[in-house]
C-alpha cells in the first residue's frame, strides 16, 4: 500500500543539543526564569518539562530560600519522571534525589500515603512526590502556613 501521507519536518537538533548545564533549550528558558515567583512551562510532551523542573527546584531549594519541593502529578505512573536524576555530570551544580519514601507514586500503601506527606511537612525532608488526589487531601489536613516556603509544582 503506499504512503499517501508523509509529513517532514525541518529538524535541525538544536532543541536537543544540551549547554554546559545539561539543559536542553527549553529548560535553559525556563531557568532563565528561576527568579520568578509562579512559572507556567507550556511545551510538549516529551520536551524535557520535568527535568526543567527538577533544575528549578534545585536551584530554589539551594539558592533562594525555599525549605521544601512539592511535585504533584496527576497519576502515579507520571511520578516516575522524577525519580533520582544524576544532573552533576552534565554540569549543574547538584542532582534530584528524592528520599524513597517521599515518593509518593509508588506502589501500595494508598491509605498511608496522607500520613507519608503531613509526616514530610513535620520534618526536614526536602522533597516530596505526590499525586494530585493525596495533595488534596493531605491539603486539607495540613495548617496552610506549613506551605510557606514550599515550592508547590503542579504537573
Amino acid at each position: 500500500m503506499p504512503n499517501i501521507v508523509e509529513v517532514a519536518y525541518k529538524q535541525t537538533g538544536e532543541s536537543t543539543k544540551i549547554n554546559k548545564m545539561g539543559m536542553r533549550e527549553m529548560q535553559e528558558r525556563a531557568y532563565q526564569a528561576r527568579d520568578a515567583q509562579y512559572l507556567l512551562l507550556k511545551a510538549p510532551p516529551a520536551s524535557g518539562k520535568s527535568r526543567a523542573l527538577m533544575f528549578l527546584a534545585l536551584e530554589k531549594l539551594h539558592k533562594q530560600g525555599i525549605k521544601k519541593v512539592i511535585v504533584a502529578v496527576p497519576e502515579k505512573s507520571i511520578g516516575g519522571s522524577f525519580g533520582k536524576t544524576d544532573l552533576m555530570s552534565h554540569g549543574f551544580f547538584a542532582n534530584w534525589e528524592p528520599q524513597e519514601e517521599y515518593n509518593l507514586c509508588t506502589a501500595g500503601g494508598d491509605n498511608k500515603k496522607v500520613e507519608a506527606f503531613i509526616r514530610f511537612m513535620n520534618l526536614d525532608a526536602r522533597i516530596l512526590i505526590c499525586t494530585h488526589a493525596t495533595l488534596r487531601f493531605a491539603f486539607e489536613q495540613i495548617d496552610e502556613s506549613k506551605f510557606n516556603d514550599c515550592l508547590l509544582a503542579i504537573d
